[in-house]
């Protein structure tokens, strides 16, 4: 990783495919397309790849059970996660597929656990419904009256899935340029090329242009700005911020052998509640909850204290053992959404500008929860929208 190299002597640089973002889509997208053989640069704002909402998540890989039936979440999801696996064995990247339960206290979310079984069947994904005296057996710590197993969801190494798709990409030749922000955007000249003016922190040259045919907009939480650069107006962001909670030093050590979701609290709801996930050393992690918030870059805790009350109680729902003085704050995540708050669902954004009139322009906005466990499928339907 390096800044972009500039020089106020240099004309624009030209390349084939310029990829807007580098965190896990936009990494796999510049993989996909540096292995055509083109020239390929993927710039990214950051000191180094993947530090905003790629790094800042559960590290699941998703079975693809919580989404609408024709949507692009649940198709890309699906084919992505069988992607992932295969792609994690080739390549060494630490994973497990530790498997989900999605638990059920009470008739009212065991009848939503049935309508999610019949989902399940209808997308394809392996599922089946367990008692509760089941339950008790496995996972003794663990309060339902059913589960919902999911044995295709899994964890990763985040981190290392980016390290090893940016290393697939600079083999293939291309290049990945940190600290370089898309600050301005112009439509295609002449010869066919759009322009970015990406700043480039370097006094004798601070705004440096590229020149490239394909523009693909990964930018995640500044996708929406970055699309409006050539097509205003087209998208509009909501951000959740998302805390995570971990066990405090001294807390009862608590042993789960997978991840516990509870029951979404509706179809397509905007969350999926404060839940449990395991790292692959078997740390446990709970979250996130959701806060919506104006700002697509504030990690900071804040003044007031985090609602760790608030979160013990929903998870306590499910993990009776968890008392709120045994939770500390851990990370805290935003999550771009095209779903606004306590709107209906959106999908995935996957958008050639052809019809626009800007051919090669593809902006890929709202890729939340499962962008990871899509990020190769997503790469490969951008591949699909531009050679097909």
């Amino acid at each position: 990783m390096r800044p972009l190299t500039t020089s106020a002597a240099v004309a624009d640089a030209v390349v084939d495919y310029l990829v807007i973002g580098g965190g896990v889509v936009g990494l796999a997208v510049g993989r996909r397309l540096a292995q055509r053989g083109g020239s390929t640069l993927v710039v990214e704002k950051n000191r180094r790849f993947g530090m905003e909402t790629s790094s800042r998540n559960s590290e699941v890989i998703h079975a693809g059970i919580h989404y609408p039936r024709e949507s692009l979440r649940t198709r890309l999801c699906i084919e992505g996660r069988e992607r992932l696996y295969a792609y994690c064995q080739q390549q060494g990247v630490a994973h497990r597929r530790v498997g989900k339960w999605v638990v059920a206290q009470g008739d009212a979310q065991v009848a939503r656990l049935d309508a999610l079984l019949a989902h399940c069947g209808a997308v394809g994904v392996a599922a089946e419904l367990i008692g509760g005296a089941r339950v008790r057996r496995e996972e003794p710590l663990v309060r339902a009256d059913a589960a919902l197993v999911s044995p295709t969801t899994g964890i990763i190494d985040s981190h290392a899935l980016m390290a090893a798709l940016l290393r697939d990409l600079t083999d293939a030749g291309g290049d990945f340029a940190c600290c370089a922000r898309v600050v301005g955007m112009q439509k295609r000249d002449a010869a066919g090329l759009y322009r970015a003016e990406v700043a480039t922190g370097d006094a004798a040259a601070p705004v440096m242009g590229v020149r490239a045919p394909v523009v693909v907009n990964a930018a995640g939480l500044w996708a929406d700005r970055v699309a409006a650069m050539l097509v205003p107006g087209a998208f509009r962001l909501h951000f959740a911020r998302g805390r995570y909670y971990v066990l405090a030093p001294g807390a009862p050590r608590l042993r789960v052998r997978r991840l516990v979701y509870p029951v979404p609290a509706g179809a397509h709801a905007e969350s999926l509640g404060t839940h449990l996930t395991l790292d692959l050393a078997g740390n446990i992690r709970f979250g996130p909850d959701v806060e919506w918030t104006d700002a697509n870059d504030d990690y900071a805790p804040g003044p007031a204290p985090p609602p760790i009350a608030r979160a013990a109680r929903a998870i306590a729902a499910y993990l009776p053992a968890v008392r709120p003085e045994h939770l500390v704050l851990g990370d805290i995540g935003i999550r771009p959404k095209l779903q606004r708050p306590a709107g209906p669902f959106c999908d995935f954004a996957v958008r050639d500008e052809a019809p626009a009139g800007m051919p090669g322009f593809i902006n890929l906005v709202g890729i939340e929860s499962p962008g990871l466990t899509a990020s190769l499928a997503i790469a490969a339907m951008v591949d699909q929208i531009l050679h097909g």
